[in-house]
C-alpha cells in the first residue's frame, strides 16, 4: 500500500481518537467510528463533551470527517487506527475487553493488504499476542501475509491546550519494515513535532508504558516525602521550592494519582512482568503508596478537625473538584472518589462541587450527586481536591465562607499560600 492509497478509519472517538481524527481530516478523508450512538450524534451536531475539540474545529472537520456507529461504513477503509480505552479491573488487572472488541469489529471488515494501527496503552506484546489473533480469527486472514499491524502510542494530555496531537512527537512502528515506513509517513502528515520510528511494535509498546510508570514513581516518592515532612511539622511545598532551586531537581508535587494513564499504565507493565516470572518491587510499591493517598488525606483531615474540636461523626464536608486533574471534565479513574468513600466510613456527609464535570456522568460512574452551588456557612471542612482555575480565582476567603465559624480548609493542590489554609498535603 502506498500513502496515497490509505483510506483511514479511527476506531474510538474519545479523548484520544477525536483529536486524532480531527487532525487527519485536515489532510485526508476520515471515517470516525464509535459504538456510542449518543457520542456520534453529539459530534455530528458539533458538540464534544470532552471539551478537547473546539466547535470551530468540529465544523471545519465536517467536510472530510464522517461519524458513524455502523460497522458496514468501515468496509471501504483499508487502514484502521484503534484508540479505545485500556482500563484496569477492580483487582488492578489489565482489562483488554474494549481493545479486543474493537479488534473483532475490524476483523469483520478486514481485507487483504489492510493495516491495523493501535494507539491504546498496552503491555509489551499485547498487539501481536492478544489483538492480532482476534483479527486473524474474525477475518480468516493471516498476519503479515494478508494484513499487517502497527503501533503508535497516544500521548494525549486531557485539558492541555498547549501540548496537542500535532505538537507532541510521535513514536511509530510496524509489523514489517515496509509497514513501519508507511505508518511513519502517515503520521508525519499531521505531526508537526516529528516522529520517532522504532524497530518493533514491542519497543513502541514498552516505551509508552514506561512513560507514565516513571511519572507514577516520581510522584510516589514526593508523596512519601510529604508524609514524612508532615510528621516532622515541615511544610512540603516550602521544601520542594527550596530543592527546586537546583537545576536538575524534578518539579513533581504530591497528590492523588488518577486518570487514564498514570494510575493505570504501571499495572499493565507489572502484569506482563509477573506473567514471565518476575515480581516487580519498586513499581508496585509506588502504586500501593499512591493508591493509599486518599485514605491518608482523610486521616490528616480527621486529625485536624479533632484538634479544632470539630465533631467528625455527622459532620459535613465540601469536596471541591472531582475530575482527575485541573481544568478538564475527565472523570476516568479519579482518586478524589477515594476521599469521598473514606469520609463515608466516618459517617460524614459529603457534598461535591465541580464546575467542569458532567453531573450525569458523575452519577453514572461513581453514584454521586454533584452540588451545583455550595451553601455558605454550612461545612465543617472544605477539601480543595482539584486545582481548577475557578477555585483559584475565587480566593481563599470566598472559599472559607462555605465553612461554619469553626472549620478546616485542606489544600491538596497548593492553590493558596500556606497561611491562607489550615493544612496542606
Amino acid at each position: 500500500m502506498e500513502l496515497e492509497d490509505v483510506r483511514l478509519a479511527v476506531i474510538g472517538l474519545g479523548y484520544v481518537g477525536l483529536p486524532l481524527a480531527i487532525e487527519f481530516s485536515k489532510v485526508r478523508s476520515v471515517v470516525g467510528f464509535d459504538i456510542n450512538q449518543r457520542r456520534i450524534e453529539d459530534l455530528a451536531s458539533g458538540f464534544d463533551n470532552t471539551l478537547e475539540v473546539d466547535q470551530s474545529d468540529l465544523a471545519l472537520a465536517s467536510k472530510s470527517l464522517r461519524y458513524t456507529s455502523a460497522v458496514d461504513d468501515l468496509k471501504a477503509c483499508n487502514t484502521f487506527i484503534v484508540t479505545v480505552p485500556t482500563p484496569i479491573d477492580e483487582h488492578k488487572r489489565p482489562d483488554l475487553t474494549p481493545l479486543l472488541r474493537a479488534s473483532e469489529t475490524i476483523g469483520k471488515v478486514l481485507k487483504k493488504g489492510d493495516i491495523v494501527i493501535y494507539e491504546s496503552t498496552v503491555y509489551p506484546g499485547a498487539t501481536e499476542e492478544d489483538c492480532v489473533p482476534v483479527l486473524e480469527r474474525t477475518s480468516g486472514l493471516k498476519f503479515n501475509v494478508d494484513f499487517f499491524a502497527g503501533y503508535s502510542p497516544e500521548r494525549i494530555n486531557p485539558g492541555d491546550k498547549t501540548h496537542r496531537v500535532a505538537t507532541i512527537k510521535k513514536v511509530t512502528s510496524g509489523s514489517t519494515p515496509e509497514v513501519t515506513d508507511l505508518v511513519d509517513a502517515l503520521y508525519k502528515q499531521i505531526i508537526q513535532a516529528g516522529t520517532h520510528k522504532v524497530d518493533s511494535i514491542r519497543v513502541a509498546e514498552a516505551a509508552k508504558v514506561i512513560e507514565n510508570t516513571q511519572r507514577d514513581l516520581n510522584i510516589a516518592l514526593i508523596n512519601e516525602l510529604a508524609v514524612i515532612f508532615n510528621k516532622m511539622g515541615i511544610d512540603t511545598e516550602a521544601v520542594l521550592q527550596a530543592a527546586g532551586t537546583k537545576w536538575n531537581f524534578l518539579p513533581f508535587r504530591p497528590g492523588l494519582v488518577g486518570g487514564h494513564c498514570i494510575g493505570v499504565d504501571p499495572y499493565y507493565l507489572t502484569h506482563k512482568a509477573q506473567s514471565i516470572g518476575y515480581h516487580p518491587e519498586i513499581i508496585l510499591a509506588g502504586r500501593r503508596l499512591n493508591d493509599g493517598m486518599g485514605s491518608y488525606v482523610v486521616s490528616q483531615l480527621v486529625k485536624a478537625m479533632t484538634r479544632k474540636r470539630i465533631h467528625v461523626n455527622g459532620s459535613r464536608v465540601l469536596i471541591m473538584g472531582l475530575a482527575f486533574k485541573e481544568n478538564c471534565p475527565d472523570l476516568r479513574n479519579t482518586r478524589v472518589i477515594d476521599i469521598v468513600r473514606e469520609l463515608g466510613e466516618y459517617n460524614v456527609a459529603v457534598d461535591i462541587h465541580d464546575p467542569w464535570v458532567n453531573a450525569q456522568e458523575a452519577t453514572h460512574e461513581y453514584g454521586v450527586t454533584l452540588t451545583e452551588t455550595p451553601a455558605e456557612g454550612v461545612y465543617d471542612a472544605i477539601v480543595l481536591a482539584v486545582a481548577h482555575d475557578q477555585f483559584r480565582d475565587m480566593g481563599s476567603q470566598a472559599i472559607r465562607r462555605f465553612g461554619k465559624s469553626a472549620h478546616i480548609v485542606y489544600d491538596l493542590k497548593y492553590l493558596f499560600p500556606a497561611g491562607d489554609t489550615d493544612i496542606r498535603l
